[in-house]
């Protein structure tokens, strides 16, 4: 890790919001849905696919999770009515996981039969590994009703993500698979790079295998090769599974993806409640403020 990326890491929870404003721009829709319509208009022009998250966490009142179970019923309204090529991301928390599990669950309920409306798609997120049960439970809930509307997230960091993948064969499967970018404890996290990556590898692997639909959700040039390499050799279609990268986040890969014949999805994320994802994101990708760094200093990044 260079100078530049270690001390980003280390110090970006605490560097003030009019700096941190600097390096999230880009990585961003805007403030507002109208934003993130834009943002997905002009990369579905460009051939991509795109799921919406309205930004927004740690919430204290249940009247904030169905205002924002409100807003996402305008978004999966607003794709509908736009003809975007896109889907929904929403987080447990979000709507209210840690305040009332059964009326968390009812909300998400009512979001995914809005979306079998318009025959698109809900991806629950997942979060730290205090709501991973619960989240894993409700997509165990979800798809049995809502087959083919709703899948949720698998992350390589966590030590048991090769035996949830396991248990969850047993039905329809869906997931984005990701690495994880929650600080977790060593007892649940692996914490050395080349395992999780490893793990990441090992557990595409297995999900093919079980017929899973995958977003290989990742910026990782070597795991993107892994995965490459895992499609050819099982003959997959390109239907069969997908790549996912964030906002922002090297579009030079984002052409390679596309141009090696593979469907991208791109992560757009809008709203006001934006510095803790910017925080997070920074932490876990320092090349973000790298970039953006040389942008602001009018740096070409050739």
């Amino acid at each position: 890790m260079s100078l530049f990326n270690y001390t980003v890491s280390k110090t970006i929870m605490h560097v003030p919001k009019p700096i941190v404003s600097h390096f999230a721009k880009g990585y961003i829709a805007g403030p507002t849905l109208a934003d993130a319509v834009q943002v997905t208009r002009d990369l579905n022009q460009q051939g991509m696919m795109t799921t919406i998250d309205i930004l927004g966490e740690f919430i204290t009142g249940f009247d904030q999770a169905v205002s924002f179970k409100n807003d996402a019923l305008t978004i999966l309204q607003t794709i509908e009515r736009e003809k975007l090529d896109a889907n929904l991301s929403i987080k447990p928390t979000q709507m209210g996981l840690l305040l009332d599990k059964e009326k968390c669950f009812g909300l998400i309920h009512e979001i995914v039969s809005e979306a079998v409306k318009f025959d698109n798609f809900v991806r629950i997120d997942m979060e730290d590994i205090e709501t991973t049960d619960d989240t894993l439970e409700f997509f165990r809930k979800l798809r049995e009703e809502f087959s083919g509307h709703v899948g949720t997230v698998l992350q390589s960091y966590l030590r048991r993500t090769p035996f949830d993948i396991s248990d969850l064969n047993d039905g329809v499967q869906n997931y984005r698979l990701c690495k994880g970018i929650y600080v977790e404890p060593r007892t649940h996290a692996w914490k050395n790079p080349h395992a999780i990556n490893r793990n990441f590898t090992e557990c595409l692997k297995r999900l093919f295998d079980q017929g899973a639909y995958v977003g290989i959700a990742t910026h990782d040039e070597l795991l993107i090769f892994e995965a490459m390499n895992l499609i050819h050799k099982l003959g997959l279609q390109p239907d069969q599974y997908e790549f996912q990268m964030l906002l922002g986040v090297d579009e030079e890969m984002r052409g390679i993806i596309l141009k090696n014949g593979h469907r991208l999805r791109i992560y757009v994320p809008f709203g006001e409640d934006w510095l803790p994802y910017s925080k997070r994101r920074l932490k876990e990708n320092p090349t973000i403020a790298q970039h953006a760094l040389k942008q602001i200093l009018g740096i070409n990044k050739h």
